[in-house]
């Protein structure tokens, strides 16, 4: 008896029967054999062909009545082929969803697994003292948030002055100091005696005359740019 025969006749173990039926693995492994068994009969086959083509091809002409006959084997041998081809599809397709079974099985078996997990998780947990809690995680977190800004401003310092005040006051410091450079600038006197006649010594007055301004400029920016730093702070 062949194998296909025994598999199709229940040749299954006896610890398969004493369950009532074979485990999908059991099942499997079964079909897998099957498989491997028609693959080898499906190579058989080609061989058989292979070699009935060659004979056709040998006689020729010469013996017709044993060309036809080796010609009528492969066509015998390539009907069976194409049946095995299939059946090679249909356990194939078989086993497939088998596996997707025995996979969707395991996978919600797992999934029962974990919600009685979460069952027992949540067994101890009130819902009613999760809303406490959140809502005073909640509230905690609001006096956090007024307390950061009250931290961070600036507690009103500046807001009860007048900036058009202040800016006037400021414009009044720094002509008093403007007024005090211009009075500690030296001028020089004037001299008593004549003019010198040369033009050397008038250009060496003239060059003088411009130090003295540049230092005076100078020191006038100075004393700007330490007022505007003075207005900035004010503000």
């Amino acid at each position: 008896m062949s194998k296909i025969s025994k598999f199709l006749k229940g040749g299954g173990s006896a610890s398969s029967k004493s369950r009532g039926g074979p485990t999908p693995q059991e099942a499997l492994a079964r079909l897998r054999e099957t498989e491997e068994m028609l693959s080898k009969k499906q190579e058989y086959l080609e061989t058989r062909i292979e070699r009935e083509l060659a004979a056709a091809r040998q006689y020729g002409t010469k013996n017709k009545r044993a060309a036809l006959q080796a010609l009528k084997r492969k066509k015998r041998y390539e009907k069976q082929l194409s049946q095995i081809d299939g059946t090679l599809s249909t356990i194939e397709f078989q086993r497939e969803a088998l596996e997707n079974s025995h996979t969707n099985t395991e996978v919600l078996k797992n999934m029962g697994y974990a919600a009685q997990a979460m069952k027992k998780v949540h067994e101890n947990m009130d819902l009613n003292k999760i809303d406490d809690l959140m809502q005073d995680i909640t509230e905690q977190q609001d006096v956090a948030q007024e307390i950061s800004d009250a931290i961070s401003n600036r507690a009103g310092f500046g807001d009860e002055f007048d900036e058009d005040e202040l800016m006037a006051e400021l414009e009044e410091l720094e002509q008093e100091e403007l007024n005090k450079g211009m009075r500690n600038i030296r001028l020089p006197s004037v001299p008593s005696t004549s003019l010198p006649s040369r033009p050397g010594k008038l250009l060496a007055c003239h060059s003088t005359f411009l130090r003295i301004k540049a230092v005076s400029t100078r020191k006038r920016a100075e004393d700007e740019d330490e007022m505007k730093k003075l207005a900035a702070w004010a503000s």
